[in-house]
């Protein structure tokens, strides 16, 4: 076997999975630049000798591409390119010795929460004055920006406590540093996240806070835009959407992972809520943020469901009228509550409910765009691609969502990372187009 000559530790950083994983990948980084490591993110061409991958373990299809990602550089490390491979994530935390049995290649696995153990195998030390400083990945103009770790919920069908562990809060007086650093870095989007938003407060105060954080935030100089991920419906805290309708750099926007519209399928998924109950809490939020756009997540094929649940959900999907939606099919995770259950919807049914609703809410998406053409929408533009500026309204997260496409001109006026007044022209299901408005 080959052996490569190295003399400085050089480092790539992978990562998989949600945005959480983003962020702590990036705290990561933050600390190996601390410890004069050379360190690149997802670098397709590397010299690195040491390689860390930050795994996803949520759905089947996750780990699969988790599992072939380290199968792939394993490879790599006995074919002498690479020195050294570190995995983590909640791969690593949730199958960590079966995957010591099926991958040795790999020097060491690590859980979520192991990131002084990662710093003391790589020679590095845990830098306690860097917490709440990363090295971003995004690009620069927007952050995710995670306000606590883990989740107290028990549904049924979700296996994040396992990898994630119980909820714990960051507090304010720290959320606000690192908006602040963020800030004087050339961030002007915060993208808020958590396993779930809106139980915030309750670890660390023995209340719900998320109301008071966002109004700490909005104070923040520099702070354009702040956006919420991954709220919860059962006990939402409806102060929050005071601060929202008040505050104009806290965007009307939601994400807010509704999982289905059945009553059978809710109680069975132990979401601590009703259909009924859903329907009024949108209702709610939408007389109280006015104008505000809605995203949700739903899950097909759920043990049990029968025609009649779906049925409920497409009429539940119809009747709301979503300005986001997207659809998994529902993955079989042991040891959840779900897994003692009977999977008896066929994989091929789940996807054709799937299918169904995506096109149920491509046909609203396209009545949504098309309602907003001859308006004019203040635009944050993320990247150049096939001669247009990309970006996105306030009614819109990166990657998931609506993007905004302007013809780049040659006396166009925006850089990326601008903000710029953009007047709709044209619409597609999910996608705008048009002109800047100078």
């Amino acid at each position: 076997m080959k052996v490569r000559n190295q003399t400085t530790n050089k480092v790539n950083v992978i990562t998989l999975g949600c945005s959480k994983n983003i962020v702590d990948s990036e705290v990561l980084m933050g600390q190996l630049v601390a410890n004069d490591f050379d360190v690149t993110h997802e670098a397709e061409k590397s010299d690195a000798n040491i390689v860390i991958i930050n795994t996803c373990g949520f759905i089947d299809n996750a780990k699969q591409e988790s599992i072939d990602t380290i199968l792939r550089y394993a490879e790599e490390k006995e074919a002498g390119r690479l020195d050294k491979l570190y995995v983590t994530g909640c791969l690593s935390q949730r199958y960590k010795d079966e995957l010591e049995v099926e991958i040795p290649q790999v020097d060491a696995y690590f859980g979520t929460l192991e990131l002084p153990q990662m710093l003391k195998v790589l020679n590095a030390d845990y830098k306690h004055e860097l917490i709440g400083e990363r090295l971003i990945t995004t690009p620069r103009h927007y952050a995710y920006f995670k306000i606590a770790e883990g989740c107290n919920r028990p549904c049924s069908f979700c296996a994040i406590p396992l990898m994630r562990g119980k909820h714990v809060d960051r507090k304010i007086e720290d959320l606000v540093k690192e908006a602040k650093r963020l800030a004087s870095m050339g961030t002007k989007e915060l993208i808020l996240i958590a396993q779930d938003l809106t139980y915030y407060g309750l670890e660390a105060y023995g209340e719900r806070k998320l109301a008071d954080l966002l109004r700490n935030l909005s104070d923040v100089n520099g702070i354009d835009w702040i956006r919420l991920q991954y709220a919860y419906p059962s006990q939402f805290p409806l102060d929050a959407l005071d601060v929202m309708a008040e505050r104009e750099n806290i965007c009307k926007y939601l994400d807010m992972p509704l999982q289905h519209g059945s009553d059978a399928m809710l109680k069975s998924m132990r979401r601590g809520i009703t259909k009924r109950r859903t329907i009024e809490l949108v209702d709610t939020i939408r007389q109280r943020v006015p104008g505000i756009a809605l995203r949700t997540t739903l899950i097909s094929g759920h043990p049990g469901e029968t025609e009649q649940d779906f049925q409920e959900m497409y009429d539940f999907v119809e009747q709301t009228r979503f300005e986001r939606l997207g659809i998994f099919t529902y993955s079989h995770e042991e040891n959840t509550h779900s897994h003692t259950l009977v999977d008896d919807v066929p994989a091929e049914l789940k996807q054709e409910r799937a299918d169904a609703i995506m096109e149920l809410q491509q046909g609203i998406s396209m009545e949504l765009n098309e309602a907003r053409v001859g308006q004019t929408y203040k635009v944050l533009f993320d990247r150049k691609e096939s001669g247009h500026f990309v970006g996105r309204t306030e009614f819109d997260s990166p990657e998931v969502d609506n993007e905004v496409l302007v013809p780049v001109e040659r006396d166009t006026f925006v850089r990326l990372g601008d903000f710029a007044n953009v007047k709709i022209t044209a619409a597609t299901d999910f996608d705008l187009y048009g002109l800047l408005v100078k």
